[in-house]
């Protein structure tokens, strides 16, 4: 009996990711430093002067 409440809690738990997930939700996906900083410059959270320091920052490091 227990076996089967953990079945189904497994399965709760897999349509709850799957269903974030085809509604744009980022819970398995990580952003790249290029995803965030586009994000915070287009969302006005950093000036360009500091989004064009960055960006060149991040392509010194690859």
């Amino acid at each position: 009996m227990m076996y089967a409440w953990m079945i189904v809690l497994g399965v709760i738990v897999l349509g709850i990711i799957l269903y974030a997930d085809k509604k744009g939700s980022k819970i398995l996906k990580r952003e790249s430093p290029e995803e965030i900083l586009n994000r915070r410059f287009a969302k006005g959270e950093i000036s360009k002067e500091e989004y064009e320091e960055r960006k060149q920052g991040i392509n010194l490091k690859k």
